[in-house]
C-alpha cells in the first residue's frame, strides 16, 4: 500500500441511494462493473423504521450493465434489520461473483418491507487493479 495515495482514491464511493424516507418497495444502485477492483462493500444504514418496518439489502450480479441474467450473489445479504438505527456492511470480494457464466456486473438492492422506514447506503470498492480510476461518486472529496 503506497501511503501518499489518499484513502478517497484507494477506497471511493462508486455508488449510493442518497438518504430518504423510502416507500415500501425496492431500490436499487446502477449496475457496477467489477473489472476495475478486487473488492466492494455495501454499507446500509437504516434510519427511524415505519411501524413493523424492515429492511433488507443484497448484492445482486448480471452478465452486462442491462442487468441480462440478474440473480443474487450467493451469501452476500444482509441480516433483515427490524429496528431503528442500525447499520449493516456487505463485503464483496471478486470470487464470490458467478465468473464462471460470465457475470461482471453487481449491485445493490435495499428492500423495505411493511412501513416506509429512512433509509440509505453506499458501495464502495477497494484494491484497484490498475492505476487510479477516476470513479469516485462522492458529491465532494476534500
Amino acid at each position: 500500500m503506497n501511503s501518499n495515495v489518499p484513502m478517497t482514491t484507494r477506497t471511493p464511493l462508486v455508488a449510493t441511494l442518497a438518504p430518504s424516507s423510502q416507500a415500501v418497495g425496492a431500490r436499487s444502485t446502477g449496475w457496477l462493473s467489477v473489472s476495475e477492483y478486487f473488492s466492494f462493500m455495501a454499507l446500509v444504514q437504516a434510519g427511524a423504521l415505519g411501524a413493523s418496518g424492515t429492511v433488507d439489502a443484497k448484492i445482486e450480479q448480471a452478465q452486462d450493465a442491462a442487468g441480462t441474467g440478474a440473480k443474487d450473489v450467493t451469501s452476500k445479504a444482509a441480516t433483515q434489520i427490524a429496528a431503528s438505527n442500525k447499520t449493516a456492511a456487505i463485503s464483496l470480494g471478486h470470487n464470490d461473483m458467478d465468473t464462471t457464466n460470465g457475470f461482471t456486473h453487481i449491485r445493490l438492492t435495499v428492500t423495505v418491507g411493511t412501513a416506509a422506514s429512512q433509509t440509505s447506503a453506499s458501495v464502495f470498492a477497494a484494491d484497484a487493479r490498475y492505476e487510479k480510476p477516476a470513479n469516485n461518486q462522492a458529491d465532494e472529496v476534500v
